[in-house]
């Protein structure tokens, strides 16, 4: 079977016995800042097994796209190395919440592996964590695998834990044997095959976990009134199983990869020395597509760093493989041909996550050269010492000035047989903030235990049809300083959700009155968090919520106007634009999109005349619900990144625009009143950002620009459009006079430079200029420097200035003694500098070095002289 065969009958197997079918998760997690990426299938239904959340099936199956590349699932350094190790995968799996359990489980995991895959039911094991029982006699009585292959393990193999609290419990894995040609570790003493020995002999296939238990903060198991099934396959390795080959690499998922990378190459994978390079390479770029498909981009920080990480050492196997040009967005298409059937984002953003990749390489490219070259000198120095660990700092060097992640280090020191000083590296790192740490915390209750005033498990949004209603408390909890966490059973302020921020607003009832500062979503609730105002507690279960309305107008103005916005930029800069990201605030609103160029005075100026054209036209605003596939088919659009449920909100702006939205909008465009762009930029490769006002904010915006022209009406003494011609007349002023002034100083530098060339002093029979000089600007310094070594024809020139509160040195070195004394002016201004308390470097010619201890710069000045005897010696 091919790949997608397998993948779809996998599906329809569970589909038969009725199971809900759904898209996959984005890879990069929705609403849950724990996660750098989704990381198993089960992420997209946390809330069901932590109960805060429900869905309107109980059985469900799908095939969820995964990434594993740091913390506890990191298989980053296998990858390449062995058969069936990858950062991206697919993770097949089904589910039952309070429904099916344990038999249903069992029975129907051995009829899909044994009756429709056909495996050999005599090459097939199946384990039990060592106290179910239940479990093991279920496999006994209803499947016909051997007792005798039917195995007990510890906690350690056969109990699954979502963290150190919360649903966790016993699963029961199949393992197959795949022979004695497939251990990987017969050459370690001692070693036997077996199940759960951790080598390629045995491998686990599917894991079915029964979620039964809730482990307390004390570590005390209590049992679920609601018992789960959550269920994982590797799909990779199930096909490899299925096509009978012995990597993961050898099956249609991977080896169309592999041909490109040979045809591009030259090379063959067939050469084991090389083919650890071919696998790392296709792996990184199915990873690289799928993420930057669902919204991550390269970057210095958490998921942005990861990718990066990916990039440069895909790019860096490159070199291996004697591809030294930018290569790995070559093969987007290809991973496109494989999988874009299943997963047909990635063809809809091919444009984009193509031209992402290719502009991080290309940076990397730059830079990658010099950085190897760097890397090959220290590992020289410490061989030839006959050291064996590349020192931390430069490691930390390598990572902060040629971008080169410290696993890629340690890779190019593996091949040399050298290690690295990790701990020196991370003192290092700690100097530094953490750039591959993310900010976001998970929002939790506030401070206290909650306190229940009922049984409910869900609040209910009424904010469309209501700004204030009563309503009843569900659950609170009180925080230091009057603060306080409120769930309501019904509730008219919006969660903070899809870049919009919560409501405001106050909830009252008996002695009491809360202002809410934020409103936010935990599952099914909505939690509204605030101070009190009045009272300090709530003993009453009914109360009044009522939202800041003003505040929602105006937000409802920016969230409308960013549909409008999409919709303009296609129009104006192309289809490939779509939203990358936006935030909604009741003073601004901000939207990211795809596009690769800054967007020209015209092209912004016509993207507001388009938004205002549809304000002006006072478009009725429809907000109604209908399931996804309808929605779909009338032309919605969907946000990439966003989850969708099977009902969805859609937010139609009558013929002009129609997208998937939660948010609150208004009920006419033209209650926007007027948009209007403040800023334009890049803020990733591929990636824009636009900030834009509207209504009042807009308004405040248009006062705020009167009264600047108004000014400079009154100090230019002129007419509000005379303003620019009088600014480019006296910038045309300025750099008339600028030059005479350049000029003036360069016959200054040079009267001066004449003096102090002829009152040089010999250092061991090489002339040296080291004095104090006067100068306005870097440039100006620099200038004097080149005139200076011009005009002593053979000599060493070291000049110092104060510029800015800051000592300045500059050094120059004469092309004769370069080369036949070795003399860089490098070296002199990096021992000069920590005089004054600073540092430098530059070219053997010319260098330049700057430090904050102005008192001491006649002092490093003077102390040239017994730095170029040094020299000399």
């Amino acid at each position: 079977m091919k790949a997608s065969e397998i993948r779809q009958s996998f599906l329809d197997f569970f589909k038969k016995y009725d199971h809900h079918i759904v898209s996959s998760a984005p890879v990069v997690p929705v609403d849950d800042p724990t996660l750098l990426f989704t990381n198993a299938g089960m992420n997209q239904f946390k809330d069901v097994f932590l109960d805060t959340g429900t869905r309107p099936y109980t059985r469900v199956a799908d095939t969820q796209k995964c990434i594993r590349v740091s913390g506890k699932h990191n298989d980053l350094e296998e990858v390449g190395y062995d058969t069936y190790h990858h950062t991206f995968f697919e993770m097949l799996g089904n589910w039952s919440f309070g429904d099916y359990y344990k038999e249903e489980a069992i029975v129907w995991a051995w009829e899909l592996v044994t009756a429709v895959w056909g495996l050999p039911k005599d090459r097939l094991w199946a384990t039990v964590f060592r106290e179910d029982s239940e479990a093991e006699t279920i496999w006994k009585k209803k499947t016909d695998i051997p007792a005798s292959r039917i195995l007990r393990f510890d906690e350690k193999d056969n109990f699954w834990e979502m963290g150190e609290t919360g649903p966790c419990g016993p699963c029961s894995e199949i393992h197959i044997d795949l022979g004695e040609g497939f251990c990987d570790r017969q050459h370690i003493q001692g070693h036997v095959c077996g199940v759960n020995q951790c080598c390629g002999r045995y491998i686990e296939l599917w894991n079915l976990v029964f979620i039964q238990y809730n482990r307390d903060n004390t570590g005390v198991l209590h049992p679920l009134p609601k018992k789960h099934v959550d269920t994982g396959m590797g799909f990779e390795r199930a096909v490899a199983v299925l096509q009978k080959k012995r990597s993961n690499y050898e099956t249609d998922l991977f080896v169309p990869l592999i041909r490109k990378i040979e045809d591009m190459s030259g090379k063959s994978a067939t050469d084991v020395h090389l083919l650890p390079a071919f696998r790392v390479i296709a792996d990184h770029v199915r990873a690289l597509t799928f993420a930057i498909t669902d919204g991550a981009l390269p970057s210095n920080e958490g998921r942005g760093y990861v990718l990066r990480r990916l990039l440069r050492r895909a790019a860096r196997y490159g070199r291996n493989l004697g591809l030294m040009d930018p290569f790995i967005h070559t093969l987007v298409p290809a991973v496109i041909d494989i999988m874009g059937d299943a997963f047909p984002e990635i063809t809809e953003r091919q444009k984009h996550t193509t031209s992402v990749i290719q502009s991080e390489e290309t940076r990397f490219n730059e830079v990658l050269d010099r950085g190897i070259e760097i890397f090959e000198t220290v590992a020289a120095d410490l061989m030839k010492k006959g050291e064996h660990v590349i020192p931390g700092e430069e490691a930390f060097r390598l990572y902060d000035t040629y971008g080169f992640p410290l696993d890629l280090t340690q890779l190019m020191a593996r091949e040399k047989g050298l290690g690295v000083d990790q701990d020196g590296f991370d003192r290092e790192m700690g100097r530094q903030q953490n750039r591959a740490r993310e900010g976001q915390q998970f929002r939790d209750a506030a401070e206290g235990e909650w306190e229940e005033f009922s049984g409910e498990k869900k609040s209910v949004y009424v904010g469309e049809e209501t700004d204030d209603c009563a309503t009843d408390v569900i659950k609170v909890s009180y925080g230091g300083d009057g603060h306080a966490d409120i769930v309501l059973k019904e509730t008219p302020f919006y969660a903070e959700s899809g870049g919009q921020v919560g409501d405001r607003g106050v909830i009252t009832g008996p002695g009491f009155q809360l202002r809410i500062d934020n409103t936010f979503r935990q599952g099914d609730m909505i939690l509204h968090r605030g101070r009190f105002e009045k009272g300090s507690t709530i003993s009453s279960p009914k109360v009044e919520a009522r939202v800041d309305t003003d505040r929602k107008l105006s937000t409802a103005r920016n969230h409308t106007a960013t549909h409008l916005l999409h919709k303009a930029l296609k129009e104006v800069l192309g289809d490939h634009v779509n939203q990358a990201g936006s935030l909604v605030t009741p003073e601004r609103m901000r939207f990211d999109f795809t596009h690769f160029a800054a967007m020209t005075e015209a092209q912004i100026e016509q993207t507001e005349r388009i938004v205002n054209l549809h304000i002006i036209r006072n478009h009725r605003v429809e907000k109604y619900h209908t399931s996804l596939a309808d929605a779909r088919e009338e032309g919605a659009t969907a946000l990439f990144g966003e989850k969708y449920g099977e009902e969805v909100r859609v937010v139609r702006i009558e013929d002009y625009s129609m997208e998937l939205c939660g948010g609150t909008h208004l009920d006419s465009t033209g209650q926007i009143g007027y948009f209007r762009i403040v800023s334009e930029e890049g803020i990733a490769a591929g990636v824009r950002r636009i900030e834009a006002v509207t209504g009042t904010g807009a308004d405040q915006w248009l006062r705020e620009e009167k009264r600047i022209l108004d000014r400079a009406g009154v100090l230019l003494k002129c007419r509000r459009d005379e303003i620019p011609q009088r600014i480019e007349a006296l910038i045309r002023e300025r750099k008339t006079n600028e030059r005479k002034i350049r000029q003036m100083e360069k016959s200054s530098a040079s009267s001066e430079l004449d003096i102090l060339v002829s009152k040089a002093e010999k250092v061991k029979g090489i002339s040296l200029v080291a004095n104090r000089v006067g100068v306005s600007d870097m440039d100006a310094f620099r200038s004097m420097g080149d005139r200076l070594r011009e005009m002593l024809k053979t000599g060493v020139g070291v000049l110092g200035t104060i510029m800015e509160d800051k000592a300045q040195l500059l050094c120059v070195v004469t092309d004769d003694l370069i080369k036949s004394k070795g003399i860089r002016a490098g070296d002199i201004v990096r021992e000069l500098a920590p005089i004054m308390g600073g540092g430098g470097g530059g070219k053997p010619h010319l260098a330049l070095a700057g430090g904050k201890d102005t008192d001491k710069l006649d002092q490093a000045i003077a102390a040239s002289r017994d730095v170029l005897a040094s020299k000399l010696d």
